[in-house]
């Protein structure tokens, strides 16, 4: 016995010896949550910790996805559910682009202007790294959790600390998981799912194998063999041999992911488009044959300031990678490096294909000539050579709580209520397609699930970023919240994650300052503090 407790006394000894600091609330990845639940947690006089496990703060909105996703559909206006935090950034934007007046002008009579909402990766970064700056946050760059078991250490449902690849460990009272992975959460043993539920598990109809896939389905028939009409002589790049399966069953796949792509034509600013070491002219056969069936490419279009783009893989033939993705969620760092590297490596290829390749020439000047006049650009992604750091990781883990957030909370008709709300999200379900197999003896695209007027505006309930109490009580998952794979799809906008890492935030100070579990914090003290931050509950009728 004496030796024990000798034991444990050295181990605590340790423990508060490598320990940096103890913090109220330390919160993992960089992401909008991330960043929103920093600057919120600061505002609020809490001592936080923000740990990026990259260079980078800012997650999607400094590496390519600079549309936004506001108001830039005619069905609707969503820019009435951006509010608190979110709002402010893009104030901050509109004030680096010397347009806010126009945007204040837009916000005050309620006017729909996308352009103003837009930006360059490059702006966002800086004006999140001086805002960050402006606050009491300590950052962390280059601090992945540990991969070891033990990289969390909890006593009985609560997280002591966690420990990062360096060995640094990091003590609080409350955590925040703001990544898209939901590596925290995972790692600290709170239940969580990866892919697409039943139809049956929460008793919806857009979830798990799709019976028909109609959205950015092929729009011509594209032979899918390598002897075309031979099934016996295999498969061409980027299609999957497998069968549908039975429509409407749950399965691990989960939705491509792709670079949000920022290229220029501006001679003065272009990186021009370069084989990768690996170039296999093979993986692209399947787009000769779109072309030859008749179909049209995709190209890039100008939707950022300065001529710009943010291209997305929104088309029925791209560079979103289907299949490719799904061991990305639960992998190691090394494999996801993997996956990565092989996403940037087939779109690098493809992007040089297209505009060097002689049988496109021939099959289709004009789109080559297009292509040609594109290119990366020199003054974003400054450390690597104009390419994004990283993939859209569209969705990954998602929690999975006492409480779900389904379909049914985000119908038109008869909506499952939702009466403790913390933010809007204002985006349809939205899941692109999941793999590309072969049907009817051509390619198909399988999973994609958007827009239709079957939706509303989905209030998100508080209880869908806290885990089940009896695994763990000082977490909450803003990026990865409780919900179902086709729910998440109406959730997963930058700036949503923005309201849902402020609301955290909130979460966590009332926890903190009332000794309670996150869990057991009453729904008015948040609602009430995050009004008066101009957060948007709910949306007028």
């Amino acid at each position: 016995m004496k030796i024990f407790l000798t034991g444990t006394l050295i181990f605590f000894s340790l423990l508060n010896t490598i320990a940096q600091k103890r913090y109220d609330v330390v919160i993992y990845g960089g992401t909008p949550a991330g960043v929103a639940a920093a600057i919120q947690s600061s505002r609020m006089g809490l001592k936080v910790a923000l740990l990026e496990p990259g260079d980078h703060l800012g997650g999607m909105l400094v590496e390519g996805l600079g549309g936004s996703d506001i108001d830039n559909h005619l069905p609707f206006q969503n820019s009435v559910a951006v509010g608190g935090i979110a709002l402010e950034f893009y104030q901050r934007i509109a004030k680096a682009y010397q347009r806010d007046a126009a945007f204040e002008q837009m916000i005050r009579h309620g006017e729909k202007d996308p352009d103003l909402w837009r930006f360059e990766s490059s702006v966002a970064e800086k004006i999140i790294k001086d805002w960050v700056a402006e606050e009491n946050i300590d950052v962390f760059y280059r601090h992945p959790l540990g991969e070891e078991k033990d990289a969390v250490v909890k006593h009985e449902s609560r997280i002591r600390t966690i420990r990062t690849t360096d060995g640094k460990v990091m003590e609080a009272e409350i955590f925040i998981d703001a990544t898209v992975e939901g590596d925290l959460l995972a790692a600290a043993g709170v239940s969580y799912t990866i892919g697409r539920e039943a139809n049956s598990l929460y008793k919806e109809t857009r979830n798990g194998i799709r019976a028909e896939t109609t959205h950015a389905q092929f729009e011509v028939k594209v032979d899918p063999y390598v002897i075309e009409g031979d099934p016996n002589s295999g498969l061409i790049a980027t299609v999957q041999d497998e069968p549908l399966g039975e429509p409407g069953s749950g399965d691990h796949r989960i939705q491509a992911y792709c670079f949000r792509m920022c290229l220029t034509q501006d001679d003065n600013n272009k990186i021009p488009f370069t084989k990768p070491a690996n170039y296999n002219r093979d993986n692209y056969t399947i787009y000769l044959r779109y072309l030859k069936a008749g179909g049209k490419l995709y190209t890039p279009v100008k939707g950022l300031p300065n001529g710009k783009t943010d291209m997305g893989a929104w088309h029925d033939l791209s560079h979103n990678l289907y299949g490719m993705n799904h061991g990305y969620p639960d992998g190691s760092y090394s494999q996801r490096k993997e996956i990565l590297q092989y996403h940037r490596d087939f779109t690098q290829g493809l992007f040089y294909f297209f505009a060097n390749d002689p049988e496109i020439k021939t099959l289709d000047p004009d789109f080559q000539q297009k292509w040609a006049s594109w290119g990366l650009t020199k003054d974003e992604f400054t450390d690597n050579d104009g390419w994004p750091r990283m993939f859209y990781v569209r969705d990954a883990r998602r929690m999975v709580s006492d409480y779900v957030i389904t379909e049914h909370h985000v119908r038109k008709d008869n909506p499952e209520p939702v009466p403790d709300p913390i933010a809007v999200a204002f985006w349809p379900p939205d899941v692109h397609s999941v793999r590309r197999i072969v049907k009817d003896g051509y390619a198909y695209n399988e999973g994609f699930v958007f827009g239709g007027d079957f939706w509303q505006p989905l209030p998100i309930s508080y209880r869908a970023l806290v885990p089940k109490a009896e695994e763990c009580q000082n977490l909450l998952a803003p990026s990865c919240p409780s919900s179902s794979h086709i729910a998440y799809g109406a959730i997963r906008l930058e700036w949503t994650f923005m309201a849902l890492g402020q609301a955290a935030a909130t979460a966590a100070k009332i926890a903190l300052k009332n000794k309670l579990s996150v869990q057991e914090v009453e729904y008015d003290a948040i609602k009430e503090i995050l009004l008066h931050d101009g957060q948007v509950l709910q949306l007028k009728r």
